[in-house]
């Protein structure tokens, strides 16, 4: 698999200039900054939340973990982490657990880290555990027009 079509058209409709960056499979954030050889703050990861059936896409640095608790407070809603078992019928173009950071391009309410806006370039799931999509910043912006934008990730230690 190389870019899921819905992401693919995603980037086209919107005339975005992309580079695909292939690596080893991997199984997490951490794993894919090193096997494609980039900085783990630069990964656009999605995390998929839900509200009961509604769910919604978080987009946090790949080197952070969302802060479920002050995003539901910010949304005044009962959020919890979305079963990977979930995932397939929200991204049905995907391989299962590969979440592009697209959630508007798959009709999910997107919310972004605004920290990633401080990075130069960003990448993201393109569709597989292999693949990543690479954008500049300006670019990354267009792609997510439409999400709320806010403080809701903390950096690993």
């Amino acid at each position: 698999m190389t870019i899921a079509k819905t992401v693919e058209k995603h980037l086209k409709d919107r005339g975005i200039h992309y580079d695909v960056i292939t690596h080893s499979p991997t199984g997490s954030s951490s794993e894919t900054a090193q096997s494609a050889h980039v900085s783990g703050d630069r990964i656009a990861k999605g995390v998929v939340v839900k509200d009961g059936g509604d769910y919604l896409l978080a987009v946090v640095p790949g080197e952070h973990y969302l802060d479920i608790k002050s995003l539901g407070e910010r949304l005044s809603r009962d959020l919890q982490m979305a079963d990977e078992s979930e995932l397939g019928n929200l991204f049905i173009d995907c391989e299962e657990g590969a979440v592009p950071a697209l959630g508007i391009a798959y009709g999910l309410t997107t919310l972004v880290d605004e920290s990633l806006l401080k990075q130069p370039e960003l990448y993201f799931e393109a569709g597989d555990h292999a693949s990543l999509i690479h954008v500049k910043e300006a670019d990354f912006e267009v792609l997510m027009e439409g999400a709320e934008f806010g403080t809701f990730s903390h950096h690993r230690l």
